[in-house]
């Protein structure tokens, strides 16, 4: 696709908080893509607090969820939140429009490197989840990895706060210290730690891989095809 196509596509984008719209709409600014957003929240407040809310209510809400924002005219619908994404029993859509999952190109990224790897959350609540579809992943694709999960305590509240300034402070800290104190390779799993970690990377020159930049090579090649075919 190329940057400022005339012929504009419509991508929905399905969030647990709206912070994650920023680093979106920023990261395909340039493409030519009208950016349809959604934010909800609640589901993921009820399945991290609510001992009633079974996994099955949850893929059932989910799946309500995808099937209605499909029938808002979208050439296809991206899901920012790994935990929806945990909850997505795809197989039950009845729907055609192509879902990108944000975790997915990450993952395809993290099982090519054979080096020990560092991978950094400020979630608590993601890791299950996130790390779990990583080891499928790498699984299927015959892939051994060699991981070291780490989250940063106390910081995910600011960033839930809407205090982004002091967040990617203390991201930024953190990374800082784990370059300066280990020579693997590192990565962010969270949209939220994308900015604090390109800061770092200036810095130290050193690479952290993000989730951001191999999903936009996806989104593109995804929409490609729709475009021609509409």
């Amino acid at each position: 696709m190329k940057r400022g196509s005339e012929l504009r596509m419509r991508l929905a984008c399905l969030h647990a908080h709206y912070s994650n719209i920023q680093y979106i709409e920023k990261a395909l600014s340039e493409y030519g893509i009208e950016l349809v957003h959604f934010v909800d929240p609640a589901l993921m407040y009820r399945v991290t607090c609510d001992e009633s809310f079974t996994r099955s209510d949850a893929a059932r809400k989910v799946k309500e969820q995808i099937e209605w924002i499909a029938q808002n005219k979208v050439d296809a619908i991206l899901i920012t939140c790994t935990n929806y994404i945990a909850c997505l029993e795809e197989e039950r859509l009845s729907i055609t429009t192509p879902i990108i999952k944000i975790d997915e190109p990450f993952f395809e990224y993290i099982c090519n490197i054979q080096q020990p790897q560092i991978i950094v959350f400020t979630n608590p609540a993601t890791v299950e989840g996130t790390m779990s579809r990583l080891y499928k992943h790498a699984t299927t694709q015959g892939k051994f990895l060699d991981v070291e999960v780490i989250v940063i305590q106390d910081t995910f509240e600011l960033i839930m706060q809407g205090r982004r300034e002091e967040y990617n402070l203390a991201v930024s800290k953190f990374l800082s210290t784990i370059i300066a104190n280990d020579n693997k390779v590192i990565s962010v799993a969270q949209l939220s730690m994308v900015e604090a970690s390109e800061q770092v990377e200036d810095k130290h020159d050193r690479t952290i891989i993000n989730p951001l930049d191999p999903l936009i090579k996806t989104i593109i090649k995804k929409l490609e095809p729709v475009r021609y075919n509409k």
